[in-house]
Parts: C-alpha cells; sequence; structure tokens
C-alpha cells in the first residue's frame, strides 16, 4: 500500500492554475523528489497535501484513506509534516518553545518546559543539530531556524514529511549531513518528499524524481536512470546552459577600477549584543565580483549589514568612496526576503517602486504623494517580463507569489529598476545574500547574469552565498569568513576542499 497518493489534485487561485491534475504515489519508506521551474506548482500541490490549500478537484490519501481536504489537523492526524520554505515560527519563542507549540507536554494546564526542552535536545542529538532548545528563535541564523522547522514535525511523530527547499540555507557540509539525515529516517520507514532546485543533492537522496512545469506533473523518473542535465530539460521543455555552477567566473571582468569600500579592524555586535565581526579587513574595489564563504553564523549576515548601514561600526575603519555615498547608489539582495527585502501585504508593482519612489520617473512635480501610476505599471511590467516573475499581475499581492518568484521581484527591484529611472546615480556597491535561493536553473542563471553586468558596469558586487558551486562560479576574488574575521582570500575558481578547509578553520585561532 502507498503511503501518499496524489490522485488529478488540482487548485485555482481566480482565473491562475497553480496545479493542475496531479497524481503522484509515494510508497512508505521512499524518498521522492519534485522538481520544477519557480511557479510550476510544487509547493502548491504539497500545501495541498498538508491540508493548507483545499484542492479545487482530486483527493489526497494516506494509507490508502482520502484525507479530509483542506484540513491542516487531518493531515497532522494522519502523520504528515511539512517544513516550509519560508520559516512559520514564533521568533520571541525559544527553540523548545516552538518545537513543541501545539503539542505541548504539561502537568494538567501548566506547561512542562523542563520535558520540552529535554525532548528537543534528545531529538535535536540524535539528528546532530546540536541546538540549544532554550536560544529564542529571533536570534537563531536562518540555517538554525531551518534545523527548527525539521524537529517541528519530527517532535510530532509525523511518518510523511515534506521538505521544502531544505538544503537552501545551509553550507555544503550541512546540506550532507542533513541528507545523511533523510536517508535515516527513511530506513526507518518515514516516507520523504523533498522540492529543490538542487539537482545533484536530488540524484543523490531520491530513488524517484517528479517533474512539474506550469502546473501539470509531466514526468516521474528513476533517479538511478537519469542526469541532472536531463531533468532540467524536462522542467523547461529546452536545454538549460548550468554553467551557472562551474568554477569561475564567467567572461573575465574589466580592470577593476577604484575602490568602493574600505574595512579595517571592523568589529560589529550581533543581534544578541555578542562580537559578530572580530576585526575584519576588506577592500572591494569597481568592476569586480568578491564572493564571501564561509559556515552559517561566522559574521557574514553582520558583514553585510555594515556595508549597507544596516549595522553600526563598534571600533575600526569603514569607508565608502564618494560615488557609493548615495542611498540610492547602492543595491542590497537581504539574506531573509520576507523581512528584509518586501512588504508582503503590498502589491508587485508596489515592492518594484520601493525605495526608488522618489526617482524623477515616477514622481510628478517632485512629489513623492504624486505617483505616476502609468510610470510604475511601465516599470513593473518591464521588470517582471526581464526576469519572469510568475504571475506577471503586478497587481497581485507579493505575498501570492512564490518564494523563488518574491525573490526575483527584489532581484529585479536592486539591479535593474535603478539604471532605468532618470537622474538616478549608477550602482557603486551591490551587496547580495543568498540572491538565488530557492531559484531554478534558469533563474538561477539569469540572476548570476545580473551581477555581472552590475560589475561589468562599473559597481562593486559582494556575494554572500552558502552554495559553494555559487561561491566558485561568480567569484572574481573569493574570501573566507570565520569566527567573524576574513581568515583567507583567494582567486576565483578555488578548489572546494580548500575553501571548505579554511571555513572550518578558528577565526581567532588564525589570528593569533
Amino acid at each position: 500500500m502507498n503511503a501518499l497518493e496524489l490522485v488529478g489534485v488540482s487548485k485555482t487561485f481566480g482565473d491562475c492554475v497553480a496545479c493542475e491534475d496531479v497524481s503522484l504515489a509515494v510508497r512508505k519508506g521512499e524518498v521522492v523528489a519534485v522538481v520544477g521551474e519557480n511557479g510550476a506548482g510544487k509547493s502548491t500541490a504539497m500545501s495541498v497535501v498538508c491540508g493548507l490549500y483545499k484542492p479545487t478537484r482530486g483527493e489526497v490519501r494516506v494509507n490508502g484513506r482520502a484525507l479530509e481536504p483542506g484540513s491542516t489537523r487531518a493531515a497532522i492526524a494522519a502523520g504528515i509534516g511539512m517544513v516550509h520554505q519560508h520559516f512559520m515560527l514564533v521568533p520571541p519563542l525559544t527553540i523548545a518553545e516552538n518545537v513543541a507549540l501545539g503539542a505541548e507536554p504539561g502537568r494538567g494546564p501548566i506547561f512542562d518546559r523542563k520535558k520540552a526542552e529535554d525532548a528537543v535536545a534528545k531529538l535535536s542529538k540524535d539528528l546532530g543539530f546540536g541546538l540549544d532548545p532554550r536560544q529564542l528563535v529571533a536570534d537563531c541564523s536562518v540555517a538554525t531556524q531551518q534545523r527548527v522547522e525539521i524537529l517541528k514535525v519530527l517532535y510530532r511523530g509525523a511518518d510523511v514529511l515534506i521538505l521544502d527547499e531544505p538544503t537552501a540555507v545551509l553550507a555544503p557540509a550541512e546540506a550532507e549531513a542533513l541528507l545523511g539525515t533523510v536517508r535515516t529516517l527513511a530506513a526507518e520507514g518515514k516516507t520523504i518528499i523533498i522540492i529543490s532546485h538542487k539537482l545533484r543533492e536530488v540524484l543523490a537522496v531520491a530513488a524517484r524524481v517528479a517533474v512539474m512545469r506550469r502546473g501539470k506533473l509531466i514526468a516521474t523518473v528513476e533517479a538511478s536512470k537519469t542526469t541532472a542535465s536531463n531533468l532540467a530539460t524536462l522542467m523547461v521543455g529546452a536545454g538549460v546552459d548550468d554553467g551557472a555552477h562551474g568554477a569561475g567566473a564567467k567572461g573575465p571582468p574589466k580592470d577593476r577600477g577604484e575602490r568602493v569600500a574600505l574595512l579595517r579592524g571592523v568589529r560589529a555586535v550581533g543581534d544578541r549584543g555578542l562580537p559578530a565581526l572580530k576585526g575584519v579587513d576588506l577592500e572591494l574595489f569597481a568592476g569586480e565580483i568578491v564572493t564571501v564563504a564561509g559556515v552559517d553564523g561566522n559574521g557574514q549576515t553582520e558583514l553585510a549589514e555594515v556595508l549597507t548601514g544596516l549595522r553600526p561600526v563598534g571600533e575600526g575603519t569603514f569607508e565608502l568612496s564618494p560615488a557609493a555615498s548615495s542611498r540610492d547608489a547602492i543595491a542590497h539582495i537581504p539574506e531573509d526576503r520576507q523581512r528584509r527585502g518586501l512588504c508582503l501585504s503590498l502589491t508587485v508593482g508596489e515592492n518594484l517602486a520601493l525605495g526608488r519612489h522618489r526617482a524623477k520617473g515616477l514622481t510628478k512635480s517632485g512629489l513623492v504623494e504624486l505617483v505616476d501610476a502609468s510610470a510604475r505599471a511601465k516599470l513593473a511590467s518591464d521588470l517582471i517580463a526581464e526576469l519572469d516573475v510568475r504571475p506577471t499581475d503586478a497587481s497581485l499581492p507579493a505575498s501570492s507569489l512564490s518564494g523563488g518568484n518574491q525573490q526575483k521581484v527584489i532581484v529585479a527591484r536592486e539591479l535593474l529598476a535603478t539604471p532605468r529611472l532618470p537622474g538616478s546615480p549608477k550602482l557603486a556597491l551591490v551587496v547580495a545574500v543568498q540572491p538565488t535561493r530557492g531559484l531554478d536553473l534558469g533563474a538561477i542563471a539569469n540572476v548570476h547574469a545580473r551581477l555581472r553586468e552590475a560589475r561589468d558596469a562599473g559597481a562593486a558586487v559582494l556575494v554572500v552565498s552558502l552554495d559553494l558551486d555559487e561561491v566558485r562560479a561568480l567569484g572574481d576574488r573569493i574570501v573566507v569568513m570565520a569566527g567573524g574575521r576574513v581568515v583567507a582570500e583567494l582567486p576565483a575558481g578555488a578548489d572546494e576542499a580548500v575553501i571548505g578547509r579554511h571555513m572550518l578553520a578558528d577565526g581567532d585561532a588564525a589570528h593569533g
């Protein structure tokens, strides 16, 4: 008997068909991957499975029994748990409180905090996550929050786990450890569905791969009988240039120009008041892409925030060139697209104009209040087409887009909007943190091309990424951070093993 079945599942939102007639059967103890371009319907179909959406047609069966449609309670009771791409955690609560939320152990009406913390500590240890149950989620890195979400579904005893882009925010060693956990859980009889764009990881862990395109399931193939290239072709209906993940930056950069940013002995504290940057030395030059590698939580986020003015410098020297002194000359693609990159309640068009609303091309008589709606609509239409944002309706709220399409909106606004608006300064500094998180291969190649265009137009570009393939593909120069310091500076295309060794260095020991 199949552990999980989707039978003719369709879901529409008004005139938008998110997924259509999707049928898929998954056996107990099997790992199945679901792949497809951004907006292909993967997350929508799986949201129907876990009861977040009620299907327009079709049904979901668990162990042969039809599941009550549109009921998260019924899905949880049936042993289904989903780890979403955008985390559903309560920041002011601890890790233990988040994991136990809704299934709290207690003595009568009293929450047994010690029992919850002990249970979470044991589960975390068994999985090799190393989490502190007492830590506030608000103080956790994005990678740590990912682990907390996985603990949540396992804590509730889920037998069917749906993981939406589970390794998107993990360093290579962490991703491999997670895939090892997936293999272990499958061997113990758990049924696991992984939604991912990382095709090599998919082929390494899944028994079968289901490919979706424009809302339809078009093929299910044995992982052992296909390749990443074949999967990419099925996803888009044509060959895809996988050069986005080759070694070395594509297209040699022009000679680097003036120094745009200088950091000497920069120190800064993190959100918890503890030292995050411990004497960072770094120079960024016009016409160059510098990529930053490092295990998550080693100061990369704080470095990006210092460069963009979001975090004050405690000690040391931080200088920007005159060209980068204007706020409009700095582009920032933040790590957390929903908290820092978008206003989800605003429309896609309004989000595309955020931060650019003072530009001459978008205002009337120089007044922000008098936004030229037609000009904004034209800008939004152009940007949506260029980054292939789906759906294409700029009047939809940003919250209605998939995670990958939300990312495209931010990239379009930060890298493409400013050069098109009259009177706007030329981009001098681009700071991009995890810029391709949750994007498919075609979109990754597009974003990489835009970053290179910004470099070739004279901007200094800093890219922070946990994906070593991306670090090596984009970097004209690669720096590695550990312990809140820059511990190594390497040339383009540096060997992955060399980068990895530096990532595991003790930053304090490396600097005496």
